[in-house]
């Protein structure tokens, strides 16, 4: 391509689509293709991009343009995955670069003006509120959570931009503030999206968020409405909750007929001729009723349940406390020797700890703080310590549960804590039943608040406002990273307006309540990028050890570890094949330094994007190869492998309220009370009436069925919804097959793993293989598949 006087290529003669629209031929999911002819001189170059105007009043989504007969270059691809407005609301028409993959300094020159104009587009100027046909990404703070025009009790504070509460940035809408408070964001129906971020209108994961956003607004005010009507407020006994999934709820006939229109409902609820409403059998319960009452599948979980990642290796005794103690006291643990050596085996604490074979479950210090002000609600909170043990035939047993709450006096008076230790039989085998419980309670909000939403869904939003404002759909980082980021902004938005806002989903069925965003901010003080790298995840939490015999240069001290054995295996294909990539476009360590985008990428994303943190001497300086490669394949295990091991269980785990309860509702009964009495007399009525109630185990349900299903159109690691068009290098594409073949082998690997009996952990009391790591899956309630992003 030659210049032209502004210093851009040369640009040929305007044509436009062939043919009658009605006429032309499908192409799948309501896609046409269109013939058009290019006037092209040869002693004009290659063609590297084209402008296309819309004189519609209608948008359309243009898939890709290919050009075919190209003197001396046959055909030339030029992916384009964007949707097209009217021409006239473009201050610049649109333009599409071809699938050559350039380094900023490596780009022809007649097109690198265009590639920058590009790039300042979708940067915008900061101001205005934005408007649906815009692509412009921006960066703002949490402060849309709220409604203080509506009601003072749904104010909530701003998280990020302030030291108290430090937060990751999300996507800038330029809503105008509320009237009650200037620095919080007043709320809207429909959330501004750059428009690539949104759905497609024909995808069916559409569907899901369509049906998520339903079930909020109106399934559950539905089912809420109806249980009065059917006198069925509270459950009673362990079988009313079964009867979620065998007999059903009787539902008024109005309702089903006000419900039954909305899409996936017939599938999502399996009503009957019976006007009932009946949920899917969680696979917690499939094989075995009571297993998860057991301690090996209560200690199991936490290897291979839902929250695999925060059980950490035991190094002093008795645990300890990182809180202020001018504050909150002296929260040293109160549990001893005394408490656990008799469930060790003959073993003593100190060769326990010496050989590595204490572990615990500390829920203390992040919600301790907040238990004041959690019991002055409904809800009824302690702050708790598990303590558990390695046994010889590699399985983990509980030893001693501590829950602690306030002082009356003050927080500054320390806690009263009080440790429950394994018991089986009559009222003493209850109460431990009933301290699991309130472990698990902490397990999910923990879960929820902090694995899932924080540390997948709101630290990845800033990448992918990043990558779009710095590096050019044409840098091989972008394109590394583009399947990664797929609807990623359109979940957390809508997350943002119906699931983590004030009085949400989230605030109405777990424990935290209004304060579960304020507490993941507080938790986030403590977010390291790099740690959250698996293996240096594991090292972080002892739970492994470097060894530089093994695979992965880590060793696990736990080694039938189900989410760190196979997480292992699918991080170190990401990793090799990242490596790959990254050498093909970067020769060596200064082509990092050089890459002017990768560097203002870098820098805006450490400094505004995560610029609460923006201080820390952890984040790499981006000066490497290594360092790039570490980053791009951290960043692509959160999305994909971390996002998939902690989503994807909510129903076959959670479906099954008894066991992840998300709420406490009344303290443990204390011996001489009343409560106590009834806890020998029904056990199971005391279990129910302190754990999530009916209605909000309805809400619970009806939404984690949603959030662990996969949509038919769902994209997994190794596969790309661009087949090979996406770059037209040849020796990235073999790579990326070699990792999706990797990945093949690997869950095979997996597969065999589960079939071995020895590996107890793999499949616990419940019968529940690990499945979640296993790469690929069927559209649905599968219990496995890693999705490339985090798009539910």
């Amino acid at each position: 391509m030659h210049y032209a006087a502004s210093g851009k290529g040369k640009v040929g003669k305007q044509t436009f689509l062939e043919g009658v629209i009605t006429s032309l031929p499908t192409l799948g999911a309501g896609q046409s293709a269109f013939d058009i002819h290019f006037e092209w001189d040869t002693d004009m170059g290659v063609p590297g991009a084209f402008y296309i105007e819309n004189f519609m009043q209608v948008e359309f989504y243009l898939v890709s343009l290919t050009l075919e007969d190209v003197p001396n270059q046959g055909t030339i691809q030029f992916p384009c995955n964007s949707w097209v407005y009217n021409s006239k609301l473009y201050k610049s028409d649109r333009i599409f670069f071809s699938n050559k993959t350039y380094l900023p300094g490596d780009m022809p020159a007649p097109l690198k003006k265009y590639r920058e104009d590009e790039l300042v587009i979708l940067r915008g100027d900061g101001t205005g509120e934005r408007k649906e046909h815009e692509r412009i990404y921006d960066y703002d703070v949490y402060n849309d959570l709220g409604n203080p025009d509506s009601n003072a009790r749904l104010a909530r504070p701003v998280l990020g931009g302030n030291t108290t509460f430090p937060y990751p940035r999300r996507g800038r809408t330029g809503r105008k503030p509320t009237k009650t408070d200037p620095k919080s964001e007043s709320r809207s129906d429909s959330v501004y999206l750059p428009r690539d971020e949104a759905f497609g209108h024909l995808k069916s994961s559409d569907f899901l968020v369509y049906i998520l956003k339903s079930a909020s607004q109106n399934v559950i005010p539905q089912l809420q409405s109806a249980l009065p009507l059917v006198g069925q407020t509270e459950f009673n006994t362990f079988e009313d909750v079964r009867d979620l999934y065998e007999g059903g709820i009787k539902l008024p006939t109005n309702i089903l007929s006000d419900l039954s229109p909305i899409p996936l409902f017939k599938e999502l609820f399996r009503t009957d001729g019976e006007q009932a409403l009946k949920f899917p059998v969680p696979k917690i319960i499939q094989v075995d009723k009571s297993a998860w009452m057991t301690d090996e599948e209560f200690a199991r979980e936490m290897i291979a349940g839902l929250n695999p990642h925060v059980i950490k290796v035991l190094k002093e005794f008795p645990p300890q406390s990182k809180l202020d103690k001018q504050l909150y006291g002296d929260n040293t643990s109160t549990i001893t020797k005394q408490h656990v050596e008799s469930s060790l085996g003959g073993v003593t604490v100190e060769e326990a700890i010496s050989n590595n074979k204490l572990f615990i479950l500390d829920h203390h210090d992040p919600l301790f703080p907040y238990l004041s002000k959690i019991n002055k609600t409904t809800t009824k909170a302690y702050a708790t310590r598990t303590v558990l043990f390695l046994q010889n035939d590699g399985t983990l047993k509980p030893v001693a549960i501590e829950l602690s709450k306030p002082n009356p006096q003050g927080d500054n008076y320390g806690p009263i804590s009080t440790v429950y230790t394994p018991t089986k039989q009559g009222v003493d085998g209850s109460i431990w039943q009933l301290a699991k419980a309130y472990v698990v309670v902490n397990d999910s909000c923990f879960h929820q608040l902090v694995s899932h939403w924080l540390n997948t869904h709101a630290v990845v939003e800033p990448f992918v406002i990043a990558t779009n404002r710095h590096l050019s759909v044409v840098h091989p980082i972008h394109k590394l990273l583009l399947p990664h980021y797929r609807d990623t902004m359109n979940i957390n938005a809508l997350a943002r307006n119906v699931l983590v806002n004030a009085e949400g989903i989230i605030e109405s069925t777990f424990l935290w309540g209004g304060y579960s965003l304020e507490m993941s901010a507080v938790v986030y003080k403590d977010w390291v990028l790099t740690e959250q790298a698996l293996p240096n995840d594991l090292l972080k939490r002892g739970v492994a050890v470097e060894d530089s015999s093994s695979p992965h240069g880590v060793r696990l001290l736990i080694e039938d570890y189900p989410y760190a054995a196979d997480g292992l295996e699918i991080w170190g294909a990401i990793k090799s094949w990242v490596e790959e990539y990254v050498s093909f476009y970067y020769k060596s360590d200064a082509a990092i330094v050089q890459d002017s985008e990768l560097q203002a990428f870098w820098k805006e994303l450490v400094e505004v994007g995560h610029g609460d943190k923006k201080n820390e001497s952890w984040w790499p300086r981006m000066q490497t190869r290594a360092e790039l490669v570490q980053t791009c394949s951290t960043l692509i295990w959160i999305a994909s492998a971390l996002h998939a091991a902690v989503n994807f269980g909510q129903y076959p785990y959670g479906g099954y309220i008894l066991n992840r309860p998300t709420l406490s509702r009344q303290f443990m009964p204390e011996k001489g009370s009343k409560e106590y009495d009834d806890l020998a007399k029904n056990p199971e009525k005391v279990f129910l009436n302190t754990i999530t109630g009916k209605k909000e185990t309805l809400t619970d349900l009806t939404i984690i069925e949603v959030l662990s299903r996969h949509a038919s159109d769902e994209q997994y690691l190794g596969q790309r919804g661009d087949g090979d068009n996406w770059t037209a290098d040849t020796a990235p594409i073999e790579a990326f097959k070699r990792f999706g073949k990797k990945l093949v082998e690997i869950e095979q690997k997996l597969i065999q793993r589960n079939n071995d009996e020895r590996l107890r952990n793999r499949y616990g009391p419940a019968q529940m293989p690990y499945t979640l790591l296993y790469p690929s899956s069927e559209e649905g309630l599968t219990f496995r598949g890693i999705p490339n992003s985090i798009s539910i």
